[in-house]
């Protein structure tokens, strides 16, 4: 069950990629994006304070639309893996749907894996983009300073595919203190 909600997840956050237009030569780089310093990279998206108006994942599949501008708030998880090796990108969950407590031994809990039925309503894919809407090439992890699990809130525009997905093109960040 794992390994199959894992592949859906990986799919599904591929599609939303590839829905939102990103394609090798649309990899934001150069002094604005990927050679530029994690830290004077960072500074473009991460904010200090939260963004107003945050609503959750599962609230935003239901009423938000292709191009409307989009607050949201979730936990970064959804697979084994939610985050996209060499770009700023990563899914998130809504915080309603629980996850496995680490006095339960389970070395992934971010994957959701007991919860497959209500994470496909409740995930988004994040990506973040520079000013002219191509997807940043520097790791999540590293240039927001994140991990599985991490609670975020992004601001961007949504992205919608025909299957309902939903995909956001941040441009800002804010990393909710643990």
């Amino acid at each position: 069950m794992k390994k199959w909600f894992g592949l859906l997840s990986l799919c599904l956050l591929g599609l939303g990629l590839l829905a939102s237009g990103c394609t090798p030569s649309e990899v934001a780089s150069g002094p604005d994006a990927g050679d530029a310093s994690s830290s004077a990279v960072s500074s473009q998206f991460v904010v200090d304070s939260e963004p107003e108006g945050a609503i959750p994942v599962g609230e935003a599949r239901q009423s938000i639309q292709d191009e409307e501008a989009v607050t949201l708030v979730g936990l970064i998880g959804g697979s084994s893996n939610p985050f996209v090796d060499g770009l700023a990108a990563f899914t998130i969950v809504d915080a309603k749907v629980p996850y496995c407590a680490p006095e339960e031994g389970c070395p992934t809990p971010w994957d959701y894996c007991c919860e497959t039925d209500a994470v496909k309503d409740n995930i988004a894919t994040v990506k973040l983009v520079d000013a002219t809407g191509k997807p940043v090439a520097n790791d999540a992890r590293e240039l927001l300073n994140v991990k599985e699990l991490s609670t975020v809130v992004v601001e961007g525009t949504a992205k919608r595919d025909e299957q309902g997905n939903l995909s956001v093109n941040a441009s800002k960040v804010y990393v909710r203190p643990e």
